[in-house]
């Protein structure tokens, strides 16, 4: 059986993370609002939700059916207090309580280099978008030299998740459905698009 990876336990920090790791967040706020193209009346799940930030704001930038899942129950009850008509609940990323092909916008933020099973990730997206329904991963832009490092180090100390350039995530996706979409960054911070294939 494998060992189970540890992972960094924000939780604990809930009620204060906004006013520090969700600072360094802002520029993936950013890129996200200005590139996951928003309809009125769409469903819409943040995977990793935090404390629902991003949900908030793109609820309020269009009239948006808002869900939002993380496995910390305090971050849960901070993302319900900011989100008070969305469907925020506790979920692991790649168990999710929904139906098959209940959204049309998929999207994790900060989140996914804690994500310890990324093909279970991949597989629960392409079950739970809609056929042509877009996938949008923000997450940190390192060095591919800084990125295999850190990596290394966390597998040898046994911490979940890692750092992927867009051909890794592309190539991770594309076995379940999923082909490449619209690539975006701004320093540090990078959205990875990827598109469900309507054949899939």
């Amino acid at each position: 059986m494998a060992e189970k990876k540890r992972d960094i336990d924000f939780g604990k920090k809930a009620s204060e993370y906004d006013k520090s790791w969700g600072r360094v967040s802002r520029r993936f706020y950013r890129l996200l609002l200005e590139h996951v193209e928003l309809k009125p009346g769409m469903t819409v799940l943040d995977a990793g939700c935090g404390t629902g930030t991003i949900l908030r704001e793109m609820g309020d930038a269009c009239s948006i059916n808002g869900y939002g899942i993380d496995l910390q129950e305090n971050m849960i009850k901070e993302a319900k207090r900011k989100c008070p008509e969305m469907n925020i609940q506790v979920s692991r990323c790649e168990e999710t309580p929904f139906k098959d092909n209940t959204f049309d916008v998929v999207i994790t933020c900060m989140a996914y280099h804690h994500f310890a099973d990324r093909a279970g990730f991949a597989q629960e997206a392409a079950r739970i978008l809609k056929a042509g329904g877009c996938l949008y991963i923000a997450d940190p832009r390192l060095p591919k030299i800084i990125r295999k490092l850190i990596n290394t180090v966390s597998n040898l100390s046994h911490i979940a998740g890692g750092f992927y350039s867009p051909h890794e995530i592309y190539k991770d996706f594309a076995a379940y459905g999923f082909e490449p979409g619209d690539y975006v960054f701004d320093g540090y911070a990078q959205v990875v698009g990827l598109l469900r294939s309507p054949k899939s």
